[in-house]
């Protein structure tokens, strides 16, 4: 390992219906996050008090020759402007990493049941947080219209 690598296990697993990877129709996936082998179920004491949640995976789908470094169309889309990876929430990004705020609908255990997380069937989580309304935008959140129209059906 050199010395500015990062080295991270995952802290829970997903398990859904949802095999393949599509963009679209997440709104009503219910998953469940198992914690990994480990990983104690104490770490979970007190997230039921939140209405959502905020998880971070990784796409460990994703071939490393798919990851993009450049700017391109969004869904390969020409009626959208061409711009960078960092200004998309696609999956190929340099280090496959999602990030998703879901409402949480239980705790069972050392799992999670949770609405609306994207991320298919056995993606590896790495992190969950709370979501806290004073980590949330204390602005107005604006977005280009390419992008609204690209999550018309995404939820």
């Amino acid at each position: 390992m050199k010395k500015n690598d990062i080295v991270l296990k995952p802290v829970a697993y997903v398990a859904n219906d949802r095999k393949e990877i599509k963009d679209d129709n997440w709104g009503e996936v219910h998953s469940t996050i198992q914690l990994a082998e480990g990983m104690a179920e104490e770490m979970l004491d007190g997230i039921d008090a939140f209405s959502h949640l905020e998880v971070i995976f990784y796409f460990d789908k994703v071939p490393q020759e798919k990851i993009v470094l450049k700017s391109a169309h969004p869904r390969g889309n020409p009626d959208y402007p061409k711009v960078g990876i960092l200004a998309q929430r696609k999956k190929s990004r340099p280090n496959l990493l999602g990030l998703t705020v879901v409402e949480f609908v239980e705790r069972k255990g050392d799992c999670l049941v949770v609405k609306g997380l994207d991320a298919i069937d056995g993606t590896p989580i790495l992190d969950i947080k709370p979501v806290m309304r004073e980590f949330l935008p204390q602005s107005e959140v604006r977005q280009p219209e390419w992008a609204t129209d690209l999550m018309r059906n995404y939820w």
